[in-house]
């Protein structure tokens, strides 16, 4: 078969397929994502990446269904409001048109508030649902979600299909680990991709080891065999530092698609090609900081607290002289005024 006439074919192939998962794999191995976080992958964090670095695929923080549910008391409703509590969590569901694709991530144990919340997911308009099986959290993994539904393949299942059904033509997928105190990739595994979500997420260690070994990309690579016969599209997760390390993991694994934690604070340059943070001068560092604490008063002031920046200048600043002097006062800062000021005298 000639080029020209493979692409022309490949093309046709895209332009049926509404699966946006399967277009990225057709068109871009591996693709990029963003991995989501509590705290962390919220609007403007995302919208900082979309000016200065965008990656194939965004992903929201990760939602409560039963939050998302929870029909509150009559005696406790504000103005009427049937779901007081959707109104707070919904904050982690705004997003802007130039994040697209973007996928709304949501985690629960029961089948049923994931098929309501899915119909929900839909109206907002995202483009894919994406159901947390591997957060390692002892309080989500107590409500039998996250990583805890490992121990739970059958209702796994039945979560993945009632997610199905409520999200009508939006693919659905999945995000988890290798197993919960052990390896449990021969079964777990299976399991997931009978359910066929359009795309699996796996982080390469289990709920036992966290963070505290190294990600094991060698299990990954055999998760890609188990799924090779099937049409889900799969993730590798774990230590990737750049896109170089993800191009040779997904050369190791055989992966489609690579997602990105960690390895993006303080750095919304990382997915783009041509700008490198390590090349960058100090100054405009420290200016793009500050245009994401002004962006989160402008999106999020008022509705979450200002602390939650914090975090974000401990990644920005490093590395140079006076970094752990800046850095302590940037902690104290409780607005983007406050920032501004500690910057300027840095720089005095």
């Amino acid at each position: 078969m000639s080029t020209s006439l493979y692409s022309t074919n490949i093309l046709k192939i895209i332009m049926k397929n509404k699966n946006f998962w399967q277009k990225l794999k057709l068109t871009k191995r591996p693709f990029f994502c963003i991995a989501p976080m509590a705290d962390v992958t919220d609007a403007p964090f995302r919208k900082m990446f979309s000016k200065y670095g965008k990656p194939d695929v965004m992903w929201t923080e990760m939602v409560s269904c039963d939050g998302l549910m929870h029909e509150e008391k009559a005696e406790q409703k504000p103005r009427g409001s049937k779901y007081p509590a959707r109104d707070r969590l919904a904050l982690s569901f705004i997003y802007d048109e130039s994040e697209r694709p973007i996928v709304a991530q949501i985690f629960g144990g029961d089948p049923e508030t994931f098929r309501e919340t899915a119909k929900y997911v839909r109206e907002l308009g995202f483009d894919g649902i994406d159901i947390n099986m591997g957060c390692p959290d002892h309080g989500i993994n107590k409500q039998n979600a996250g990583a805890n539904l490992i121990k739970s393949p059958k209702l796994a299942q039945e979560i993945i299909k009632a997610t199905k059904e409520g999200a009508g033509d939006i693919p659905v997928s999945v995000k988890t680990r290798i197993g919960f105190n052990k390896n449990e990739i021969d079964t777990w595994i299976p399991a997931i991709l009978s359910a066929k979500p359009a795309a699996l997420t796996i982080h390469g260690r289990t709920r036992k080891e966290m963070s505290k070994v190294s990600a094991h990309w060698d299990e990954v690579a055999k998760c890609v065999e188990l799924a090779k016969d099937t049409d889900t599209v799969i993730i590798g997760n774990g230590d990737v530092k750049s896109l170089e390390e993800g191009r040779k993991r997904r050369d190791e694994s055989g992966v489609d698609g690579i997602m990105v934690g960690r390895g993006i604070f303080g750095n919304p340059w990382f997915f783009n090609e041509k700008i490198k943070k390590s090349d960058l001068p100090l100054s405009e560092i420290l200016k793009v900081m500050l245009e994401h604490a002004r962006l989160f008063e402008e999106l999020l002031g008022g509705k979450k607290p200002f602390v939650l920046m914090r975090k974000h200048f401990g990644s920005y600043v490093g590395g140079f002289p006076g970094a752990s002097e800046l850095r302590a006062k940037l902690m104290t800062t409780e607005c983007a005024d406050e920032v501004e000021k500690v910057i300027k005298n840095f720089e005095l």
